[in-house]
C-alpha cells in the first residue's frame, strides 16, 4: 500500500510516533489510509453542510475497513464574491485548490481519497487534483439548494440578481426586493439552478468520478448522507482494485461529459473547466469539438435560468443517469467507460428511466436538436468564444448592433443602470480576461441588470471575461485572444457594428482587415490591473480561455 511509506518499517518509526501523537492506534495504522478532502467552511452556503457529509464519509470508510483522515480545501462563494474585487479571486482558486490537494495527498502517503466539494471552482480544482495525483479517488458533493419561493413562484439566485436590475429600472419596489432577498436562497447547498456548481457536480457523475445522485440529490435530503456513506465504503473497493482517476477520466469519458453538458444546458464555465481537467488527465480536449458534439446532441433540459425547473426537479425526474439513458437511445454516449462504481457507464444507467418528460424531454422531442452551448468564431474571436445557447431567446440568435465599449465591468454596470444602454446595443466588456482581469471575472451583475431592466431580448453582451451559470440571454464570453494580449476585442471602437449569428457559430465586427491592422499597430499593452500577490503571479502564468485558462511556466 502507498501508506507503507509512512507506517511500515524501522525507518518509519518516527512517522509512527507522530501517528501516535495524533491518537491513531496500531490497528488504524495497519488499515489503508484514506484522505478525506473536506471543503467545509462557514462562508459558502453550498459548503455549510459538508461537516455532516464528511462525518458520513468517515463512517463509510471505517465500516469498510479503512482509516479516514480529514484535511481541508478552500472555496470561494462566487455569489458573495460577485461584482467587486472578490471575483478576481474566484477562478484563480481552482489552481490553488489543485496544488494544495496535491501537496497534502502526496506528502502523507494516502492510499485513496474521498473528495467532498460543492461550489464553483472547488469541484474542477479537485477533479484536476485527482487526475494529477492519480491515486484511487471518489467524489461526493454537498448537493444543490432547494428553490426559493416568492409570491407563489419558485425562484433562485439568478432571479435575485435580476431583481436588483428591476428595482433600478423602477419595475420593483424596495419592499419587493427585500422579499426576494429573504426567500430566494432558502436552504444550504449549491444554488438551485443549472449554474456552474451544479453543472460540474452533474458532470462529475458523467465522467464516472461520482456515484448516482452526486449532482442532483438536494443538500437537505438525508439521502445525501447515505450517499456519502456509500462513497466512503466504495473507496475501499477502488483501493483494493487499484482503480485510479486516469483509468476513469479517459478521452471517451470527456466526450461523454461534453454530450451531457449539451443535453443539460450547463454553465459555459464547463468550457473552461473540462479542458483544464482533461489536461491534468493527459487528454487533449479542444473546445472546437463542442460544436461537433452539439450538432448531434439535442438539448433536453431547460433548468433555471433557461427555464422554470430546478435541480430538485431533475433529481425527481431520474437525475443525470436518466438524461444519459435518453442519449443512449441515439448512441450518443460511450457506454463502455469505467466508473467509480467499478462498473461501466452502460451498466450504471441501465433501468434509469426518465420519470418526467417535462423536466427531461424525450430524445425525440427536445427543446432543440442541437446542444445547450455553442462555440463561436470570427474576426472578433479568432480562437473562440462561448455562449449558453439554450438560455438565449429566439430573437437574439441572430443580432446586429452598435458596440458600446467598456474597459471594465464597473463602467458597464453604471451605463446599464444609468439608462445609457438601449435596445439593439451590443455591450462589450474587455480587459477582464484571465490575464487582463486578472482572474477572468464573471459578469452576472451586468447580464442580470440587462435582464432586470427588460433588455434581455434586445441587448447582447460580449466579454473576454466569463459568465455565471446564472446568466441568461445573448451573453457571449471567453473571447479569445483576450484584450490584454492585443486580441481583436481590444481594437473594437464605440459604434462599430457587431454581427452575432449563434445559429452559424459566428461573431464578427464589421470593419475591414486593413482597418483592423491599423488599429492593431496603434494598440499598446496596458499595465496589469493588479501588480502584487497571487494575482500578479497568476496573470504571468495563465493561458487563454480557449485552452481552459490553465497555468504554464
Amino acid at each position: 500500500m502507498r501508506s507503507d511509506s509512512v507506517t511500515k518499517g524501522v525507518q518509519q518509526a518516527p512517522h509512527r510516533s507522530l501517528f501516535n501523537a495524533l491518537g491513531y492506534t496500531k490497528e488504524e495504522r495497519e488499515r489503508p489510509l484514506i484522505g478525506i478532502v473536506s471543503s467545509y467552511n462557514e462562508i459558502v452556503p453550498g459548503h455549510m453542510n459538508l461537516d455532516k457529509m464528511v462525518e458520513a464519509v468517515k463512517m463509510g470508510v471505517a465500516m469498510a475497513g479503512g482509516t479516514p483522515v480529514v484535511f481541508p480545501a478552500i472555496a470561494v462563494c462566487d455569489g458573495i464574491a460577485m461584482g467587486h474585487i472578490g471575483m478576481k479571486y474566484s477562478l484563480v482558486t481552482r489552481d490553488l485548490i489543485c496544488d494544495s490537494t496535491e501537496c497534502m495527498a502526496m506528502a502523507h502517503g494516502f492510499d485513496g481519497l474521498v473528495i467532498v466539494p460543492n461550489c464553483d471552482k472547488n469541484v474542477p480544482g479537485l477533479l484536476m487534483a485527482a487526475a494529477r495525483v492519480n491515486i484511487p479517488a471518489i467524489f461526493v458533493s454537498g448537493g444543490p439548494m432547494l428553490a426559493g419561493k416568492v409570491q407563489g413562484k419558485r425562484t433562485s439566485l439568478s432571479s435575485m440578481f435580476e431583481a436588483v436590475g428591476a428595482q433600478a429600472a423602477g419595475k420593483m419596489t424596495m419592499e419587493e426586493l427585500e422579499e426576494f432577498e429573504e426567500k430566494a436562497c432558502p436552504t444550504c447547498g449549491s444554488c438551485s439552478g443549472m449554474y456552474t456548481a451544479n453543472s460540474m457536480n452533474c458532470l462529475t457523475e458523467v465522467l464516472g468520478m461520482g456515484l448516482k445522485g452526486n449532482g442532483t440529490i438536494p443538500a437537505v435530503y438525508s439521502e445525501r448522507i447515505r450517499l456519502a456513506k456509500h462513497a466512503g465504503m466504495q473507496i475501499m473497493d477502488l483501493v483494493a482494485r487499484d482503480i485510479r482517476p486516469k483509468d476513469i477520466m479517459t478521452e471517451h469519458a470527456f466526450l461523454n461529459a461534453l454530450a451531457v453538458d449539451m443535453a443539460l444546458g450547463c454553465s459555459t464555465n464547463s468550457m473552461l473547466h473540462l479542458p483544464a481537467i482533461a489536461h491534468e488527465a493527459g487528454v487533449e480536449l479542444n473546445v472546437d469539438i463542442a460544436n461537433e458534439i452539439s450538432a448531434k446532441t439535442p438539448n433536453l433540459c431547460h433548468l433555471a435560468p433557461a427555464g422554470p425547473t430546478y435541480m430538485e426537479d431533475l433529481n425527481e425526474a431520474g437525475g443525470v443517469y436518466a438524461v444519459m439513458n435518453e442519449l443512449v437511445k441515439k448512441d450518443l454516449l460511450y457506454t463502455d467507460c469505467l466508473t467509480v462504481t467499478g462498473k461501466t457507464v452502460g451498466e450504471n444507467i441501465e433501468g434509469c428511466v426518465n420519470k418526467n418528460n417535462e423536466v427531461i424531454r424525450d430524445i425525440d422531442n427536445p427543446y432543440s436538436e442541437t446542444g445547450g452551448i455553442a462555440v463561436l468564431k470570427g474576426n472578433l474571436a479568432p480562437d473562440s468564444c462561448v455562449v449558453k445557447r439554450s438560455a438565449v431567446v429566439p430573437e437574439m440568435m441572430v443580432h446586429e448592433g452598435p458596440a458600446r465599449v467598456f474597459d471594465c465591468e464597473e463602467d458597464a454596470i453604471s451605463a446599464i443602470k444609468g439608462g445609457k444602454i438601449v435596445q439593439g446595443d451590443v455591450v462589450v466588456i474587455r480587459y477582464e480576461g484571465p490575464k487582463g482581469g486578472p482572474g477572468m471575472r464573471e459578469m452576472l451583475n451586468p447580464t442580470s441588470a440587462i435582464a432586470g431592466m427588460g433588455l434581455g431580448s434586445s441587448v447582447a453582451l460580449i466579454t473576454d471575461g466569463r459568465f455565471s451559470g446564472a446568466s441568461r440571454g445573448a451573453s457571449i464570453g471567453h473571447v479569445s485572444p483576450e484584450a490584454a494580449v492585443g486580441g481583436p476585442i481590444a481594437l473594437v471602437e464605440e459604434g462599430d457594428r457587431i454581427k452575432i449569428n449563434i445559429l452559424e457559430n459566428s461573431l464578427h465586427v464589421d470593419i475591414s482587415e486593413e482597418e483592423m491592422k491599423k488599429r492593431k499597430e496603434k494598440w499598446r499593452k496596458r499595465e496589469p490591473k493588479v501588480t502584487t500577490g497571487y494575482l500578479e503571479r497568476y496573470a504571468k502564468m495563465v493561458t487563454s480561455a480557449n485552452r481552459g485558462a490553465i497555468l504554464e511556466f
